[in-house]
C-alpha cells in the first residue's frame, strides 16, 4: 500500500521525467550529430588540449642526454610491428644502427637525438599534422604513433634491465608527456576555455541538478511508499 500518494506520485513523475530527459540526451541531436555524452566529451577535450602540451618542457629535459650512447632491444608484438618499429628508429641525426631479429628490434645510437626525433613526431601529431608523419614513415600516422608508444614502453623496460635508470626515466617521461597526449588529442582542435565558459558552467550545474533530480525522485517514491530510514 502507498502511505502518501501525493509524495509517491510526485517522485514517480520526477523519475519518469528523468528518463525522458535521458532518452533525449542519448539522441544524436547535439553538435554535429552527437549525443550529449559525446558532445560534452568532445567539448572538454578541446578545452583541455592546451593544458596537455608539454612538448617545450620535454625538449629541455632531454638536453642532458645529448650524446649519450645506448644499445636498446625493443620487443614488438609481432614481426610486422617489429618492421614498422625499425622505421621509427632509423634516424640520421642520432646515427642509429637498427636491425630486426624476429620480434626484436635492436637500436644503437644517441639517446638525446632519438628522443628529440620522437618529440618532434609527437609535436606534429599534437598539432594534427598527421600527413607529415605518414610521409615520413610510409604508413598511417596514428598507427605510427601507437607503435612509437609501444616502443618507448619496451625501451624503458630494457634500459631498466641494463640498470640505466636515469635513461629509463626520461624515456618514460617522453612517452607519458609527449607521445601519449599527442596520440590522445590527435584530430582535436584546441579551444580557449574562455570562449566556452558559459556552456562549461551550464554543464557542471546541469550535472549536479540532474544527479539531485534522480536522487530526490527515488527519495520521494520511497517515502511515499512508507519506507523510512531510522537509526
Amino acid at each position: 500500500m502507498i502511505a502518501h500518494k501525493k509524495e509517491f506520485t510526485g517522485g514517480l513523475l520526477l523519475f519518469i521525467a528523468f528518463w525522458i530527459v535521458f532518452a533525449i540526451g542519448m539522441s544524436p541531436i547535439f553538435g554535429g550529430g552527437d549525443n550529449i555524452l559525446n558532445y560534452m566529451d568532445n567539448l572538454y577535450n578541446t578545452i583541455s588540449k592546451k593544458s596537455a602540451y608539454y612538448i617545450p618542457t620535454m625538449q629541455e629535459k632531454i638536453k642532458p642526454f645529448e650524446g649519450r650512447q645506448v644499445d636498446l632491444t625493443i620487443k614488438a608484438e609481432d614481426g610486422a610491428q617489429a618492421e614498422r618499429t625499425a622505421r621509427l628508429f632509423r634516424i640520421d641525426e642520432a646515427q642509429t644502427t637498427v636491425s630486426v631479429e624476429g620480434e626484436n628490434v635492436k637500436v644503437s645510437g644517441d639517446l638525446g637525438a632519438i628522443l628529440a626525433d620522437v618529440i618532434a613526431d609527437a609535436d606534429a601529431m599534437f598539432n594534427n599534422n598527421g600527413e607529415k608523419i605518414s610521409a615520413k614513415y610510409g604508413y598511417d600516422a596514428k598507427q605510427a604513433l601507437y607503435d612509437l608508444w609501444n616502443a618507448m614502453s619496451a625501451a624503458e623496460k630494457n634500459l631498466n634491465k641494463q640498470k640505466m635508470f636515469k635513461e629509463a626515466k626520461i624515456v618514460n617521461q617522453v612517452q607519458a608527456k609527449a607521445v601519449e597526449p599527442a596520440y590522445n588529442y590527435y584530430g582535436i582542435q584546441a579551444e580557449d576555455i574562455k570562449s566556452k565558459l558559459g556552456i562549461v558552467i551550464a554543464s557542471l550545474a546541469g550535472y549536479v541538478l540532474y544527479t539531485l533530480w534522480f536522487g530526490f525522485s527515488i527519495l520521494f517514491m520511497f517515502e511515499g511508499w512508507g519506507l523510512k530510514l531510522e537509526h
